[in-house]
């Protein structure tokens, strides 16, 4: 609708209507966090958990509506016809810019419980968003590099022990556990450093998600794997989406179910199961990135339905 405005004024005013509509619903999600953080009653906590996942989607369908009213995205979702708000999903995507993250927000919101990602714990400090972040436990991670753990060995595990902690908060109410497993967004520069194996993709780091897998067996059986391809797109940083310069974005999700051997394993002293996951995701890896190419080269010629394309 306003796509004809010039790039930076269409960057600040998106950035400016989000900024809006956070401190406009920040009061009432500051209000049900007070109340689930001093109210220890599992059925009030379950209640604000549920009323804050709510304010949380209408937030994110404001973010859509914003991209709808300043941008003109060619869309093309694939694959989200049967997904359903009433299941537990993992989630994991190719990550390559910040841009990652609203493009996901775009195609599931509404189709899925809402995504939980893991944080760095220095995020927690992010004002407003920090405190949101919190209120909807998502899982802040304690990283540790080698030379820390080296000098104190009482810390090695210590992250994944917080995500265990952070999954047990996840059986009662269908949630979607995402995570990118590259670990860090994709630069030529990193993947030189890696060697990775892969020509669009980061080497992916299965600990963490092996250990969501093992913590909440019982109930987390369907990941969604997701690929994002913005095709023809040679910048796509976080201000260029903010600002309409992206105009075409494909969503790719693909429904796999997990094989059983993995859900509620101990990654960590089973070796076997060590080894069998680490194949799995590296077969994965290497599907995804075959995808990647047939779908920046056009040889996927596959098409959403219209609706999709659209992000309905």
């Amino acid at each position: 609708m306003l796509s004809f405005l010039p790039a930076p004024i269409k960057g600040g005013l998106a950035a400016l209507l989000i900024l809006f509509h956070t401190l406009l619903f920040f009061p009432l999600l500051l209000l049900l966090a007070l109340v689930k953080l001093v109210v220890p009653l599992p059925p009030v906590r379950k209640g604000c958990t549920i009323g804050l996942n709510i304010i949380a989607s209408n937030w994110a369908s404001f973010n859509n509506l914003i991209t709808r009213l300043l941008h003109n995205i060619h869309w093309d979702i694939r694959g989200v016809e049967h997904l359903t708000r009433d299941h537990w999903y993992f989630v994991t995507c190719n990550h390559q810019s910040w841009t990652d993250i609203p493009a996901i927000q775009f195609a599931l919101n509404r189709r899925i419980p809402m995504l939980r990602f893991f944080l760095k714990k220095e995020l927690i400090w992010v004002p407003l968003l920090g405190v949101a972040w919190w209120a909807l436990d998502f899982p802040f991670m304690h990283r540790y590099s080698r030379e820390q753990i080296a000098r104190r060995p009482e810390l090695r595990g210590k992250d994944l022990e917080a995500t265990r902690l952070a999954c047990e908060k996840y059986r009662h109410t269908p949630v979607t556990v995402f995570n990118f497993m590259e670990g860090t967004r994709l630069t030529p520069a990193k993947q030189a450093a890696q060697k990775s194996p892969y020509k669009h993709l980061l080497k992916p780091k299965a600990g963490g998600s092996a250990f969501v897998l093992g913590a909440m067996g019982d109930t987390l059986h369907t990941m969604l794997d997701i690929t994002i391809v913005y095709p023809g797109q040679h910048r796509i940083g976080i201000w260029d989406y903010l600002c309409g310069r992206i105009t075409h974005i494909i969503v790719d999700v693909q429904t796999v179910e997990i094989p059983p051997q993995f859900l509620g394993m101990d990654y960590q002293n089973d070796r076997q199961a060590q080894k069998a996951f680490i194949t799995w995701v590296a077969d994965l890896w290497s599907a995804k990135d075959q995808r990647i190419e047939q779908l920046k080269s056009g040889e996927d010629t596959q098409l959403a339905s219209a609706d999709n394309r659209l992000g309905a």
